[in-house]
């Protein structure tokens, strides 16, 4: 029995008293402004050094731009920290030993000291104790391909079933099965909601070739959605897929190709469980010259601009 993890409402939160806050992301919280979590596994696994740093001070400029406080997210010398300092991310971003960590590594990473970049499933989860209604990140995890045989089906989604956090992303990652994610998504009983678009984006590109669940115009009717389904006291998240810029991706049957020729190395080389998406978003940053890491941190950028909005009319609501 999956067990929803507890999210109190940003105005009377309480933050389980493990977590470490800066004083920004603690005094926001209490006076019930906006805060918006950011994973950093995209900072230590997703994109090479210094673009990682970099991006990770630009996107937390935005937000701080767009009327929210940012809260950068991951667990550092065995604690979980709820913002992030600048000598923390430039340890999260060159450091050789920091693990990414998922829900079911928390535990472990915190009980050796160690450091851990938190994946999307873990931010969520340690944003929802701190009280974070908000979440901003590239892409989502989902159910890989070729998974009716090897069950690969990423913590993500569970979490998103279970976790009362608003997650923002560029939609699926592309190296996924975008059909069989939606599907399951369904299943889980999680609202996909796509920004502006009647069609659900593919991460690097604007199209995938699937409809939108539910489509939404504005930070506002998002805002309005969360609110009532919260208020309605239904379990789990909400997904908000947001494209990626039209001058900033990469078309779809461009990258298709590139995504096969990866995957298929990926397969020779025997690479498993979690290093495959490290893995691949590498390669497809070489088979591409670089322009998918550009498009990368658009993307995330512009998630950005989308999730500081959100959270500032959800607080509005609160």
């Amino acid at each position: 029995m999956i067990t929803p993890a507890p999210a109190p409402t940003p105005a009377t939160a309480v933050p389980h008293p493990r977590l470490v806050l800066t004083d920004e992301v603690r005094e926001a919280l209490r006076e019930g402004r906006p805060v918006v979590a950011l994973e950093s596994t995209i900072i230590s696994h997703g994109m090479p050094y210094p673009q990682n740093v970099e991006m990770a001070v630009e996107v937390e400029r935005i937000i701080r731009d767009g009327g929210a406080v940012p809260a950068t997210i991951a667990v550092l010398h065995g604690r979980p920290r709820i913002g992030l300092t600048p000598e923390d991310l430039e340890l999260l971003a060159t450091a050789p030993d920091v693990t990414k960590a998922s829900v079911r590594d928390l535990g472990y990473v915190m009980a050796r000291g160690a450091h851990g970049a938190t994946t999307v499933a873990a931010t969520m989860r340690l944003a929802a104790l701190a009280g974070i209604r908000t979440f901003v990140t590239g892409g989502i995890g989902g159910v890989h391909r070729g998974a009716p045989t090897t069950f690969d089906i990423s913590a993500d989604l569970t979490e998103l079933a279970t976790t009362g956090v608003a997650v923002i992303s560029a939609g699926v990652k592309s190296i996924l099965d975008i059909g069989l994610t939606l599907e399951t998504l369904e299943t889980l009983g999680v609202p996909v909601l796509t920004y502006g678009t009647e069609e659900f984006p593919a991460f690097y590109s604007r199209r995938s070739g699937f409809t939108s669940p539910m489509r939404v115009d504005s930070a506002a009717e998002i805002a309005a959605v969360m609110h009532a389904r919260w208020d309605l006291g239904i379990p789990g998240g909400v997904s908000i897929a947001n494209p990626v810029p039209e001058d900033e991706e990469v078309p779809a049957e461009r990258m298709d190709g590139v995504i096969a020729q990866a995957l298929t190395e990926m397969d020779e080389a025997g690479i498993t469980g979690k290093d495959t998406t490290p893995y691949l978003l590498g390669r497809i940053v070489e088979l591409t010259g670089g322009e998918s890491l550009r498009t990368n941190i658009a993307l995330v950028k512009n998630n950005a601009r989308l999730g500081a909005r959100i959270a500032v009319e959800y607080a509005k609501l609160g």
